[in-house]
């Protein structure tokens, strides 16, 4: 809550990212996902399909010949869905709103082509129904001088 002279409390607009950044930035994008244990974010369970688990955070891959995901337990929770559900990308966008989505797609796109990463806070919503900000960490995998994967991290932030 900020104070504001003549007015009640009043909470801040949250700030929202939205941006690319080279390769070299790597480790100061994806500290968390250092931090986070992926065995250990396995272990966390929610007490309901739908409910975050304790960590709000998870690990993600998709693979560009297929577009196939890989997704630690909390992206699950993230989206609502039952853990290990079968899930094309294309249903995975579909969860984005209109406009993150097509600022998703835009940085995606040129972190394939530019071989750069991105930070995105997108709004998301839910299997079941909330709405949610969600932190997107992406950074694009090479092998033989192609980008094959990107992946990174989502975190719940609002």
């Amino acid at each position: 809550m900020i104070p504001v002279r003549g007015q009640e409390w009043r909470t801040p607009e949250p700030v929202l990212l939205h941006h690319s950044w080279p390769l070299h930035e790597l480790a100061r994008h994806f500290e968390l996902g250092y931090i986070l244990n992926s065995e250990a974010i396995e272990a966390v369970q929610p007490n309901a399909v739908g409910a975050l688990s304790a960590h709000h955070a998870a690990c993600w891959e998709c693979d560009l010949a297929d577009n196939s995901l890989t997704w630690s337990a909390g992206v699950y929770d993230i989206f609502g869905l039952q853990r290990n559900a079968s899930i094309t990308r294309d249903e995975c966008v579909s969860f984005y709103s209109e406009s993150s989505r097509v600022i998703m797609e835009r940085l995606r796109s040129e972190a394939i082509r530019n071989r750069n990463g991105f930070t995105l806070d997108a709004e998301i919503h839910s299997v079941i129904g909330e709405t949610r900000w969600m932190r997107l960490i992406a950074a694009p995998i090479f092998e033989n001088g192609r980008t094959v994967r990107l992946q990174g991290v989502k975190l719940i932030i609002s």
